[in-house]
């Protein structure tokens, strides 16, 4: 019976799933555990590898047919906000960012549960309960952040004076040259505040002051209206080809879901740069 970690990392792959992003595809992920002394440094290296974390788990999309999903990453140094983006920050004026450790909270919770049922109502998490939400926030074996949105008021459709309130959560891995937005989301009745390009637009200036030269963003589908807004931001970056290039056009990438650019899984994990642990 082994009582050690094993120093080299065991990859497996999922059974495939309704992808949640294109119409009519399975998904399959690529995964390895992710735990004891070594996690941040395998966190680190494999997050430049494309891969994202969830709880103590590791994984890239892995599928039969069709490599669409590309993790994303935006350039802090060469990042410029649009005019839209400018606006957009100074009419969320109001909000206050707080920064805490990784640990859930009824109020989390609330906001979560109300985030999923007006927005993810038929997804993956739509069942979650608080123990499991608990999970997703406080299973890291590696540095982690809860970045809390708050404001004086919660009048639909605006930020206004008032009480004081929880407007959006992000769960942010602290990497070696980065910031990972594990998860975010917010309160529903704000939509028309587009909390969502907020929270990234505010780690992009968490990770300047911090000098991090990276904001992870998950991963980018072209095709999918729900990862558009991705693109909306200059200096981004997919990892395309086991390499990090400059988005350029999104519809040069339209084709990545042709079944004859997957490579076999032996290869993928073979190619994987993986760092090397003390014994």
């Amino acid at each position: 019976m082994r009582h050690t970690v094993p120093h080299a990392p065991q990859f497996y792959v999922t059974a495939p799933q309704p992808c949640p992003y294109l119409h009519g595809r399975a998904e399959r992920k690529l995964f390895t555990a992710l735990h004891g002394e070594n996690a941040a440094e395998l966190n680190n290296a494999l997050s430049r590898q494309g891969f994202r974390r969830s709880q103590n788990v590791l994984y890239r999309p892995s599928c039969e047919s069709c490599v669409a999903c590309m993790s994303a990453r935006i350039r802090v140094a060469d990042f410029h906000a649009s005019r839209t983006q400018r606006r957009l920050m100074r009419r969320n004026g109001a909000l206050r960012r707080l920064a805490t450790s990784a640990w859930a909270t009824e109020e989390q919770f609330d906001l979560f549960r109300s985030y999923l049922d007006h927005r993810h109502a038929d997804g993956g998490m739509a069942d979650m309960d608080i123990f499991e939400f608990a999970a997703m926030i406080e299973e890291t074996p590696v540095k982690t952040r809860v970045i809390e949105y708050r404001c004086d008021g919660a009048e639909p459709g605006k930020i206004a004076p008032g009480d004081d309130h929880l407007a959006a959560v992000c769960l942010t891995d602290v990497l070696d040259d980065g910031l990972s937005l594990v998860y975010s989301f917010y309160d529903p009745a704000l939509a028309s505040a587009s909390l969502g390009t907020h929270v990234i637009l505010d780690h992009i200036e968490i990770a300047r002051a911090a000098k991090l030269p990276y904001v992870y963003l998950g991963y980018w589908v072209p095709g999918s209206r729900k990862m558009d807004y991705k693109a909306r931001f200059s200096a981004l970056e997919i990892y395309k080809g086991g390499v990090w290039q400059d988005i350029g056009d999104p519809e040069d990438h339209s084709n990545e879901a042709h079944p004859l650019s997957v490579d076999p899984i032996v290869e993928q994990v073979a190619r994987i740069a993986l760092p090397q642990f003390d014994r």
